[in-house]
């Protein structure tokens, strides 16, 4: 037996289609608006971190925050080596930061970052505390059992890794 689309087949395919279309629209239009996109974020860019020895691009990356490190004050090693993480890996251009979102209190949080010198990552809260300033708070489980660093916002002429 062939199975053989028959003109009652197709009107009814012919009416459902207009209608399955205008539900789409009416329920792209009844949404709710989305947060905030990441690339409004204030804390998009580069920002000098609380040593001073290095700095981290804060990018968009899908719906949250991401952080690269985009800066060494001592990229190499002794040898001339480019620096490594304890895994092996180059440190610049290591991403270090992720999966930050956006908050109903204003701060970025639920995300991790990554310590390449311990070779530890934590939990991670971001909130802008003025124009240029960055409090990055790390921690384990409850906020209380954490570290708190400011970072200040790099100069536009600020280097950049050779990674």
């Amino acid at each position: 037996m062939t199975n053989h689309m028959t003109l009652k087949n197709f009107s009814a395919l012919a009416w459902a289609l207009p209608a399955l279309a205008a539900a789409w629209v009416i329920l792209v239009a009844l949404a709710p608006p989305s947060r905030a996109q990441p690339a409004s974020s204030p804390l998009v860019g580069l920002w000098i971190d609380h040593t001073g020895r290095g700095a981290v691009e804060i990018t968009p990356c899908g719906g949250s925050l991401c952080g690269h490190i985009a800066w060494l004050k001592d990229p190499n090693q002794p040898d001339g080596k480019p620096l490594v993480d304890a895994k092996g890996r180059p440190v610049c251009g290591l991403q270090i930061i992720g999966e930050v979102k956006q908050q109903s209190d204003g701060s970025w949080d639920n995300g991790w970052i990554y310590d390449p010198e311990r070779d530890e990552q934590f939990s991670v809260e971001l909130r802008l505390k003025a124009k240029d300033q960055l409090q990055v708070h790390g921690y384990l489980g409850i906020k209380l059992m954490g570290e708190t660093y400011q970072w200040k916002r790099a100069q536009p002429n600020q280097a950049r890794c050779k990674a």
